[in-house]
């Protein structure tokens, strides 16, 4: 329950020492009392640590005063401006309608007008404008076909409705929009009936839960191929964070009450595959299900979560797992205890900032796996050897309590350590867990607009539609996201008369982060009626799924 605020107060330091020898000779009357206690607590509100926006460690600690004069900043001459900064170039609108306008006068060979002399030829690049107009979120065309009745049989005549329009009220483009506004974009249904009343245009929130979990239907099969890939993964994330299911049936026999939506998030070789489960299942749970897809004779697989016990369940028979622990949780251990412990917290925290450093510089270089491992051994395995000895020698050494928050911190590190270090010993072994940290936002953008799923359907249809739109973001597609699920729907009434719509072919994957074994494996056909592996003769280009699951 929040606290009421307090009313507002004049009271000066001659008052309160007033009150207080006063208090010191005989007892305080009721209204001096009130007052200094008023006063009190208004000083305990202002002590306490402020909401931190960010973790960085100037952020978290004090910088220390420079001894040079503060130098003005100046750009070098010819250093370019950053990117992301100014306005939107015009190839910045990818999802704008293209309109070409040819010259009205002169086409490419003639005559220049100008000099008389040379000959026009077209420009490479056209002059562009930009131009945004309104439109709502979903239009509606009311179509009016004439009707002409006979005056003498009484026989009605009624034109055909044009060719363009199709069978059912709502069309793809409105489900896989209404879909992109409430799991992609965290507008409620109810928000957007408004809104779309306001527009003109009726739409109650049922009719949107009904088209949308029509879609749903349609798009399993999909989802289902991305469990089924993500299983095939190297290195999987996961993580959850809490959910509301208001209707949600449990077991008699179990007594857990919490609700969670868990985040996967796999990576193969030059892709990678975001999923979402909700319900009373934590994340070590879901992703044991998941690995219960695996096949077995595949390398051990690399799992990155926290040190939390229920994100590393019992595993099915025959799958290997490599535990790693998310570094940035180990971290975060000092920033909590920063204020009152600066300089051991500034020390321990500055050698990690060292590591991430180094990651980053991998990255750049878009070092290989292996490549990646021996640099980091190289650079940063001093800088973690260093610490492990510093924090040991602290606890030995008997300078850092073992129950004080610094020592707490120590102690969680030191207990992990093998898992945290894991990317010093393994090839691709991340160093945290903020990769799915990220798509779990998602999830509470969900949580915090809508407050809750009503039933466990409709949390299974918001993981769906949020695993395909952000398998989309996180560039595993080169199409928009309202495209793709555009297009997976009118794929999925193509296939609505086959016998195994549920055999999806090879998921799209990016042009420029397929490798050659991602190439090789995306040839295989896993049709009805063909070997698994087999080439498959109605795959399109390169980079794109066979059209028999999408377009």
């Amino acid at each position: 329950m929040k606290t009421p605020p307090r009313p507002r107060m004049d009271v000066n330091l001659e008052e309160l020492d007033q009150i207080i020898d006063g208090g010191m000779r005989a007892p305080l009357s009721q209204s001096d009392g009130e007052k200094l206690k008023a006063v009190l607590h208004i000083l305990a509100e202002r002590a306490k640590p402020r909401w931190r926006t960010t973790e960085k460690t100037r952020a978290v600690l004090p910088q220390p005063p420079s001894s040079e004069p503060a130098a003005e900043k100046t750009k070098p001459e010819g250093e370019r401006a950053r990117t992301g900064h100014g306005r939107n170039g015009a190839a910045r609108f990818t999802g704008a309608r293209t309109v070409r306008v040819p010259h009205k006068k002169l086409h490419p060979g003639d005559i220049c007008p100008e000099c008389g002399v040379g000959k026009v030829y077209r420009q490479k690049e056209p002059k562009t404008l930009v131009r945004i107009v309104e439109r709502p979120p979903l239009e509606a065309t009311r179509y009016e076909m004439e009707r002409l009745r006979c005056n003498g049989c009484l026989e009605v005549f009624t034109a055909e409705k044009p060719a363009e329009v199709g069978a059912e009220k709502y069309d793809e483009t409105a489900a896989a929009m209404i879909a992109q506004l409430r799991y992609g974009s965290g507008v409620p249904f109810k928000r957007l009936e408004r809104l779309e009343g306001n527009l003109g245009i009726p739409l109650p929130a049922a009719t949107q839960w009904g088209v949308a979990e029509k879609a749903a239907l349609g798009l399993r099969p999909a989802y289902d191929e991305f469990i089924r890939q993500a299983a095939l993964g190297e290195v999987m994330h996961n993580d959850d964070t809490s959910m509301r299911i208001l209707r949600l049936a449990r077991e008699p026999a179990d007594p857990r009450t919490g609700i969670f939506t868990s985040g996967i998030v796999s990576l193969g070789p030059g892709w990678k595959i975001a999923l979402y489960f909700s319900g009373a299942k934590h994340a070590g749970e879901n992703l044991a299900e998941l690995l219960k897809r695996r096949p077995p004779g595949l390398a051990p697989l690399i799992q990155m979560c926290d040190a939390l016990s229920w994100n590393t369940s019992h595993l099915p028979e025959g799958v290997e797992r490599l535990l790693a622990h998310c570094m940035s949780h180990g971290r975060r251990q000092f920033v909590e205890v920063a204020e009152n412990f600066p300089e051991e917290c500034r020390y321990v925290l500055e050698t990690l900032g060292g590591i991430w450093h180094h990651d980053a510089l991998a990255r750049k270089q878009e070092l290989l796996p292996e490549e990646r491992l021996r640099f980091h051994q190289e650079h940063s395995g001093p800088l973690m050897k260093t610490l492990h000895d510093w924090m040991e020698a602290q606890l030995a050494e008997r300078k850092t309590e073992p129950n004080s928050g610094l020592g707490k911190a120590i102690r969680y590190m030191l207990r992990h350590w093998l898992p945290l270090t894991l990317f010093l010993r393994e090839p691709g072994a991340p160093i945290d867990n903020n990769l799915v940290e990220r798509i779990l936002k998602k999830a509470i953008l969900h949580r915090k607009n809508s407050l809750f799923y009503k039933t466990l359907k409709g949390a299974r249809v918001g993981d769906l539609f949020m695993s395909l739109i952000l398998n989309r973001l996180i560039r595993l597609y080169s199409s928009r996201a309202v495209s793709f699920l555009i297009s997976a729907a009118r794929a999925e009434k193509r296939l609505a008369s086959r016998s195994n719509l549920r055999r999806v072919c090879t998921a799209w994957t990016s042009r420029r982060e397929v490798s050659s074994r991602a190439r090789a494996a995306s040839n295989a056909c896993r049709t009805p009626g063909k070997p698994e592996g087999s080439a498959c003769s109605r795959r399109g280009s390169a980079g794109r799924v066979c059209r028999l699951a999408f377009p």
